[in-house]
């Protein structure tokens, strides 16, 4: 086992020499698998650098989850479109590089449909939106990939979500 670990913290210390946050004019990918009371939420996401510490986004998600109340099935499932901002903390915390320290607000709309005994439900209404705050952090193993891990409320996928990013 001490082998094991040993060449874990070898490898990602020979890749650990990368850049973050996400330089003004950059754009990174992040995709991974989250956590709400709705079914496991699976996103895909884009940042981009617009200032020095600042980035803006965009996120599409989607989950689905299945309930049985008094022998009746339902079946949900959820698509969501969301915007988000957020300001990076490395140089005010002044953090190695290969971390991402990082916080801000997002705007979402949710599509939610539900199937009941071959009916069908759609739930499209001023409620589908929703304002949240997330807060969270990336670890690089290289200059263009790492692992991110992010928690947040305010909205329908409120929780924590764990996933990859690579930079472009």
């Amino acid at each position: 086992m001490k082998k094991i670990a040993l060449l874990l913290a070898v490898f990602a210390f020979s890749f650990a020499n990368a850049q973050a946050p996400l330089e003004e004019g950059g754009i990174q990918l992040n995709a991974g698998v989250g956590t709400s009371g709705w079914g496991t939420p699976v996103y895909v996401g884009l940042d981009f650098g617009i200032a020095k510490n600042w980035t803006l986004g965009g996120e599409l998600s989607y989950q689905s989850y299945n309930q049985t109340y008094a022998s009746t099935r339902i079946k949900s499932s959820i698509l969501g479109v969301q915007a988000n901002g957020n300001y990076h903390f490395n140089e005010v915390l002044n953090i190695p590089s290969e971390w991402d320290f990082y916080a801000g607000a997002n705007l979402n709309y949710y599509s939610w449909n539900t199937k009941s005994n071959g009916n069908s439900f759609n739930y499209d209404d001023e409620d589908n939106f929703g304002l949240g705050l997330q807060v969270g952090g990336r670890y690089f193993f290289s200059d263009n990939f790492g692992l991110n891990l992010q928690v947040g409320g305010g909205n329908v996928v409120s929780g924590a979500k764990i996933g990859i990013t690579y930079k472009f």
